[in-house]
């Protein structure tokens, strides 16, 4: 296998579970993913849900990394548009400084939630408006220590300085967040279980590479193993993505019709809702992996985060189980055999 795989954890709450109950959940999963070769784990950010309980993964993934010792473990992602660079580097060159190599930084440009939690993230900051890349860029200008002579801000350092720098990612589900992504020269991690247009994936890769053709290009991908495919058709059952798009044309997905009506009507724009067909992989982990595969040659993959759509406590943990690194190795020693 030419390519690594890893997993992304938002923490939901399955089967009437609390709140302290899952995040244990997300802890016990991480753990269970390093004893099963997985590269990375990774944990989201969404603000007032009750569907998902993590809203704070610089928090969560300081946890993480004390319980478990060598697996990446990284933020999937900040969303930066509430936040100062200037502190999100802080975190994470501390994190960095306790636990060196093993720090990952990934970026979103989502909300993460409804626009009032939107105004609460931001309530008495100041500029509120500032963009996106700016924020992007300056961040990196703080972890490779190269801000330039002619920024207000030269000379400014978020300490501690660690060793090993954490590796930055930019999330996205666009050829515009691919393109930007390249021309900085950090990783990319498309996000398919967002926008599973295998035309914009393939424009996003293309444009990607011809920025930054030695660069890491990921995809974070909802897959769901069983040990058999009507098994795992019959779990996945109806699934929709439902998006909400306004009226300024930002598109954005939320977790249910009732969620993307809200933020439509708290954005104060015209809007309007709709629910398109989830796009899953599934079937056993041999239909899975040569799914995995294709993918890799067809857009050049350099890795698969796994993002796993049900709300099965079993069937979930199992998924990632037959999907993991250590159970191909036995399959191929098997086969050898």
């Amino acid at each position: 296998m030419s390519y690594t795989l890893g997993i992304l954890d938002q923490s939901p709450i399955i089967e009437g579970a609390s709140n302290e109950q899952t995040l244990q959940k997300t802890v016990t999963l991480a753990q269970r993913a390093e004893q099963l070769g997985y590269s990375r784990f990774w944990v989201s950010e969404h603000h007032h849900t009750e569907s998902l309980a993590g809203s704070s993964p610089e928090v969560l993934v300081s946890y993480l990394l004390a319980k478990t010792k060598s697996i990446q473990i990284g933020s999937g992602g900040v969303m930066l548009q509430h936040y100062s660079p200037y502190k999100v580097a802080e975190n994470f060159h501390v994190l960095a400084s306790l636990e060196p190599g093993r720090v990952d930084l990934g970026i979103g440009k989502a909300p993460g939630g409804l626009p009032l939690s939107t105004k609460a993230l931001q309530y008495g900051t100041l500029n509120q408006g500032e963009d996106f890349e700016e924020r992007l860029i300056f961040l990196q200008q703080l972890i490779e220590q190269s801000i330039p002579k002619e920024h207000e801000l030269y000379g400014i350092q978020a300490t501690p300085i660690p060793k090993a720098k954490p590796t930055l990612f930019l999330l996205g589900a666009s050829p515009e967040s691919a393109a930007l992504a390249g021309k900085l020269g950090i990783a990319f991690v498309f996000a398919r279980f967002i926008n599973s247009d295998n035309d914009v994936l393939a424009q996003a890769a293309r444009i990607y590479r011809s920025h930054h053709p030695n660069g890491t290009f990921a995809i974070s991908i909802a897959a769901l193993a069983a040990p058999s495919k009507e098994e795992a058709k019959e779990l996945i059952g109806d699934q929709k993505i439902t998006k909400v798009h306004l009226a300024s044309g930002r598109s954005l997905t939320l977790q249910s019709v009732e969620q993307a009506e809200k933020f439509g009507q708290e954005s104060g724009e015209e809007y309007t809702v709709e629910q398109y067909e989830a796009d899953i992989l599934y079937g056993t982990a041999e239909d899975i992996r040569a799914n995995l595969d294709d993918y890799h040659v067809r857009f050049q993959i350099d890795e698969f985060i796994l993002h796993t759509p049900i709300l099965k406590e079993f069937e979930r943990q199992r998924s990632f189980e037959l999907l993991s690194p250590v159970h191909l190795q036995l399959q191929q020693k098997v086969k050898v055999i």
